[in-house]
This record gives structure tokens, sequence and C-alpha cells, in this order.
């Protein structure tokens, strides 16, 4: 069979920026020069956190929004950190909070996240966010942004959901469990496998779904042989690798041996430029939506 098509995150992420960019501007305008505001909160000078901060600051800008970014150091102490993430959730013109991970070892980061007030917890990484998500008899207000990246670009590919076996790689709070109970949301028959599972057992899971969503840190852990032919390929690892020919001294890849799975699969997201801009995108998205209900809308 043909390659696949490659899903093209970048340009998906800045057509919808283009719509969220035009909405900001009317309600700008209908609203005394009220614009939602993002805060993005990073401890220590991680290369690929600093990228993808700088990244979020960047789109959000574009799209209007004011900005909050607080750059502390790797020391920074477990109350300096939490007395800043609660001067920002009673900032009023800061709408939406992320505390960019991993934190530094010593913080506790249950309690660093517990100080954002849950309407500002545009990730939706708090309890009570999260718990929406997985209730049957409840409509989250913002969904988690990876989770809702995934689904958005199946959807905008064209890909049905409905009674599709799907095969979750990973069970993290960010990315695995709420992908999964998202796509639970969309009615797919979904299959969860992670670090405890048998590599046998994960093989056969990937090789019989219609969808796979790699989810697990690991550079090339998805053999390209485990795809079922035509099925989809979501790839959400983003892992750092050294390389001094890049500007930055590291590239991104991928939980899929890309190349061989390309040839199986009929859809397949590159790394990068597939989940990353689309993960951004629904971050604004999010914060838009908090603005919103500010006004009452």
């Amino acid at each position: 069979m043909p390659g696949a098509l490659v899903i093209d995150g970048r340009a998906m992420a800045k057509a919808i920026q283009m719509k969220l960019a035009a909405e900001v501007a009317m309600l700008e305008r209908c609203y005394r020069g009220k614009r939602p505001g993002l805060s993005a909160i990073i401890c220590g000078r991680r290369k690929d956190s600093l990228t993808y901060v700088r990244l979020k600051r960047r789109s959000a800008l574009a799209c209007g929004f004011r900005t909050f970014n607080v750059e502390l150091p790797a020391d920074v102490s477990q109350e300096e950190l939490e007395r800043r993430v609660a001067s920002l959730s009673e900032e009023k013109s800061c709408h939406g909070i992320i505390l960019q991970l991993p934190l530094p070892p010593h913080i506790d980061k249950i309690a660093a996240l517990s100080k954002i007030c849950p309407d500002k917890d545009v990730d939706c990484l708090l309890p009570v966010n999260m718990g929406q998500l997985h209730s049957k008899e409840r409509t989250p207000v913002v969904v988690p942004c990876t989770a809702a990246a995934v689904v958005e670009l199946l959807k905008h590919s064209g890909i049905q959901l409905r009674g599709k076996r799907v095969a979750v790689l990973g069970r993290s709070d960010i990315v695995g469990f709420p992908v999964a109970a998202l796509l639970l949301r969309h009615d797919a028959t979904v299959t969860v496998v992670h670090s405890a599972s048998h590599i046998d057992d994960i093989a056969d899971v990937v090789g019989s779904s219609d969808i796979v969503v790699a989810a697990v840190g690991k550079p090339g852990f998805v053999k390209g042989e485990w795809i079922k032919p035509g099925a989809a390929v979501i790839d959400v690892g983003t892992t750092p690798v050294d390389d001094p020919s890049k500007a930055l001294g590291y590239r991104l890849v991928g939980d899929v041996c890309f190349d061989v799975a390309r040839q199986r699969a009929a859809f397949i997201t590159p790394v990068p430029g597939g989940v990353g801009p689309m993960t951004i995108t629904m971050l604004l998205r999010n914060t838009l939506t908090v603005f919103k209900r500010n006004l009452r809308l």
C-alpha cells in the first residue's frame, strides 16, 4: 500500500489560531479592550521546557492574548513558587495558568498545582477538572490540552472514532489517562497499555488497533511492524535527544519508528510538527473559553 498521509499539525494549528485571533479581536472591540490572559510559570533553565514556554507565549501573543510569564530559578523554594502561583490565581486579568512540567525534584508538584484556581487550570491537571472528563453525566468546561489535540487531529483528518479500536500507550495524568477518557466519550473502544504491560501484549494490542496513540516518552518504542495496515498513528512522544547539528543543541524524537510505520499506516503524525502545535492551540482555546465564561458568554 502507498505510504501514510502525514498529518500536518502545524497547518491545522495555524488555521484554528487564525479563528481564535479573530474572535479575540472581536471581543476586545466589544468589551472595552478586555483580552484573555495566559501565564506560564517555569522553574529552571531546562532547554526543552524553555522552548515549549517560548512557543506558547509566541502563539498567545499572535492571537491577541495578554501574557504573564514567570521565570524562576531551579532552586526556587516551595513557598516562593506557591506564592507566585497563588498571586496569579488572584490576578483578574489572568484567565489561564500553566505550571510547566517537569518541576525541579525538590518541589512538591501536587502542592504547587493545588495553588492554581480551578477555574484557571487550563491544563486540566487538578482533580476537580480531570474528574469532570471521566464523568458521563458532566460536560467539561475545558479538556486537557494534549488529549484535545489528539482528538482534533483525528477528526480534522476525517477519521471516524465511534466503534474504532484504539490503543493508548501510556497512563500519565497529562496524556494517557485523559486521552483514553476523551476517546471513550467519543464512543471508541479503548485499550490502555503501559510500563507494566508485557511487551508481547503491547505488540498484540497495537497490531489489532485501528488507531494508535503513543505517549510513553521512549524514542522508537513502537515498532513500525506492529502497526495494523491502514491504521492511524498519533505520536505524542517528544523526547529531546542531543544533536549538535541543531541550533538548540537537540532534536525531538517520537515514540514511533516513523519510517517503517509510515509504510503501513494510512495516517501518521510527525515529530515535531504533529501533536505539539495542536496542543498549544488547545491551550489557547481553553484560555479563551475561560475568558468568555468570565464575560458571561
